[in-house]
């Protein structure tokens, strides 16, 4: 049995039926409610089980809601309980590990300049950490090498082992043989007295000494001798070097202290 057109009432038969809204129409039926122009399935937006085109679709509207005490009181419980349960879940999920994030291109692209600015910042404070150490070790050599009385400036060798001296061309090698000059007290430079380096053997004997590191001279004052060699004539000059001769090589000039054992 053929059904009846949602719009005339009319049978509507194989040829002319068109089935939506859970409605029968024939074709020409089948139109907008408001301009009445003919619809297909293509063009049309069903509104309450009525056909539309797409300028005449009903348009839903809002409805705004008064902030009364009782609806305050009604969002502030609700933002309560919200509160609640995001704590419940979290603690529910501690532990349990993130959420994977998909790795789309714009995600890769932040993550290669995240990484670029990690290791820039990480070479800027690692050269600033290192040309600050560098000064620093520069400025202990420096002083180390001042004598109490300022007439002649010289490395102190370390008490155990042999020093770690830097080369004789090196920047902080050349920053060891200038001397320390005094600030001026009212503004005006004073005036620099010539560092000698000539030294001449403290009369008297002198002892004998055996060398237990190799040491390579790092003034035209000093003695190199190497390990195992006899040093004779040996005067202390003070806590940290002496004067003597090398027997094997018969140099003569400054040694560390910390190089060499009595014999």
């Amino acid at each position: 049995m053929n059904p009846s057109c949602a719009r005339c009432g009319k049978i509507v038969y194989p040829t002319e039926k068109v089935n939506c809204l859970d409605k029968f129409w024939h074709k020409a039926c089948f139109h907008c409610e408001i301009c009445k122009m003919t619809l297909n399935m293509k063009n049309y937006k069903g509104y309450d089980k009525k056909p539309y085109c797409s300028a005449h679709y009903p348009k839903q509207s809002f409805t705004t809601v008064a902030d009364t005490p009782e609806n305050l009181r009604l969002k502030q419980q609700s933002e309560l309980q919200s509160q609640i349960r995001y704590k419940e879940d979290f603690e529910k999920n501690k532990g349990k590990g993130f959420s994977v994030v998909a790795d789309t291109p714009e995600l890769q692209r932040i993550k290669k300049t995240q990484d670029q600015i990690s290791n820039i910042k990480y070479h800027e404070d690692f050269e600033k950490s290192r040309m600050g150490s560098v000064s620093m070790d520069a400025g202990d050599e420096g002083g180390r090498r001042g004598s109490e009385d300022g007439a002649v400036f010289r490395r102190t060798p370390s008490e155990s082992g042999p020093p770690h001296l830097p080369p004789v061309g090196s920047s902080a090698y050349q920053h060891q043989r200038q001397p320390q000059q005094q600030q001026p007290k009212y503004g005006y430079p004073e005036p620099v007295t010539p560092v000698t380096t000539q030294h001449t053997a403290p009369a008297g004997g002198g002892k004998r000494f055996r060398a237990v590191y190799d040491y390579n001279a790092a003034d035209e004052d000093e003695v190199s001798f190497q390990d195992g060699d006899t040093i004779i004539n040996v005067q202390q000059i003070d806590e940290g070097w002496m004067y003597g001769t090398v027997e094997r090589t018969g140099d003569t000039g400054m040694l560390p202290a910390n190089y060499v054992e009595a014999i």
